[in-house]
């Protein structure tokens, strides 16, 4: 808000000055003459024609007399000097007012009280300053309307919560896929879970972000949600975002094949090409009767071979995983199992009624998990294994306490061929992922509290 300029300024003081100066001439006059009134004439003649004795001019009696007669007379110049300083406050004071309860229409009129022509620039300046908030005001709400447009027609479902777990706003995306499009706001996130999948409802229960599953209308659907906590008008909220990653998995997947069609093209060519220049040295070599070096050509073409054989073996049994064949499991020898291969730190107890999976399956899935968990740089004691029956699903969980992923690389972990090692083949998480699925079941991932990583592995019991 401008300031008015200084002549301005000063054409004010001067002439509140000069009002206030001739008020103060005003009194005196008026001051000196009830004065000369008491003392001189027409009063000292008045009480001695009554046989009164006059009053002194400077005794006490005179002057108290002078400053009685002189008080309402003081008062009304000094009410009728400050009647338009006081209308103009208290329209001041009606106007912020206004402002405080967020009205900004009210507005002083344009000609001064009292015809107080100083105070022109001072009503100037209020009625800038109601302008400004007025436009402000409507700017907030045109990008508070875009801003609201945009989030509620965004794909990535918004929940904000406050300190209570109530919602506070929820998107047009987390209405349809958690209450089918009904409203959400002011109601209890546990109300509004109840009815949720076991997953959904595992994943926002959490306090990490983190990769899972969700079967929607019998398809299987994968999401990733993030969590951060701020404070809004002073209050604890937390907002989550379910981003859905189906498609882009399915693209990237796509993209992974591709990439892993070049990997395999590559090294075949590169096996390829010196099998076939060792067989053509060794038919040379027959050719000539050097027949003591033939072996090792031999030898060379089978170690090629051999690697060959390795290296696709790998990708084939990724790509020709056999159907789960389901039969009961008992927990304490199937544990016992995977400790022979990574030890681990057992957590609750193991159920008492046995599984039903594919063992095999299941342990080749959980020997994975347990090797990234300890090449995460996890300590040894850090890995740990939990087995439970949440609802109607077996779950086994499997975490450590490394460094954990960021989003990016929880987003693709589960890609066939993707990983964080520079050695690794990004086949392990990828082949747990299609074992869950096998069973009917899916895989979930995120970071723990306090650090490392967790992933689980969920199928129906029956």
């Amino acid at each position: 808000m401008r300031e008015p300029d200084p002549p301005r300024r000063a054409r004010w003081h001067r002439s509140l000055h000069l009002r206030l100066a001739l008020c103060l001439i005003a009194a005196a006059v008026a001051a000196v003459s009830i004065h000369f009134t008491l003392t001189g004439w027409p009063v000292p003649r008045l009480m001695a024609a009554f046989g009164q004795e006059a009053l002194a001019p400077w005794s006490v009696s005179a002057l108290a007399l002078t400053g009685a007669l002189m008080l309402p007379i003081a008062w009304g110049l000094a009410s009728l000097l400050l009647m338009p300083l006081s209308r103009l406050l208290r329209a001041l004071e009606s106007t912020v007012l206004s402002y405080r309860d967020g009205e900004f229409g009210s507005a002083i009129a344009a000609d001064p009280p009292g015809g107080l022509s100083e105070l022109s620039s001072l009503m100037r300046l209020h009625s800038e300053l109601g302008q400004a908030l007025r436009e402000q005001r409507q700017h907030l709400a045109q990008r508070e309307l875009l801003l609201d447009t945009v989030v509620q027609n965004t794909p990535v479902a918004l929940v904000l919560t406050d300190a209570r777990e109530r919602i506070a706003y929820a998107n047009i995306a987390a209405r349809q896929l958690m209450d089918r499009g009904r409203s959400l706001a002011g109601r209890d996130l546990d109300e509004v879970l109840a009815q949720a999948p076991d997953d959904l409802r595992q994943a926002f229960a959490g306090a990490q972000d983190g990769l899972f599953s969700v079967v929607l209308d019998g398809e299987e659907e994968r999401f990733h949600l993030s969590m951060r906590d701020f404070r809004l008008q002073g209050q604890p909220h937390r907002l989550r975002l379910l981003r859905r990653m189906t498609r882009e998995l399915s693209r990237q997947e796509v993209a992974s094949w591709k990439r892993v069609i070049r990997v395999i093209s590559h090294e075949l060519n590169n096996s390829l090409a010196p099998i076939s220049s060792l067989a053509h040295s060794g038919a040379e070599l027959a050719r000539r009767g050097m027949h003591e070096r033939v072996p090792g050509v031999f030898a060379s073409i089978g170690d090629r071979a051999q690697h060959l054989h390795q290296f696709l073996a790998g990708y084939a049994r990724f790509a020709k995983l056999p159907a789960p064949v389901l039969a009961p499991v008992e927990w304490s020898s199937f544990i016992e199992s995977l400790a022979a291969h990574y030890p681990f730190t057992l957590s609750g107890e193991l159920p008492a009624a046995p599984g039903r999976f594919d063992a095999a399956q299941m342990a080749q899935a959980l020997i994975n998990l347990l090797k990234n968990a300890h090449e995460s740089g996890s300590a040894p004691e850090g890995v740990c294994l939990s087995v439970g029956a949440p609802r109607e699903d077996w779950r086994i969980e499997v975490g450590d306490r490394g460094p954990g992923m960021t989003e990016t690389q929880l987003s693709q972990a589960l890609l066939p061929f993707y990983s964080t090692k520079r050695s690794g083949s990004g086949l392990g998480l990828a082949l747990a992922r299609e074992i869950a699925e096998a069973h009917g079941g899916r895989i979930a991932m995120g970071n723990r509290d306090g650090g490392g990583l967790w992933v689980a592995i969920s199928w129906p019991r029956s």
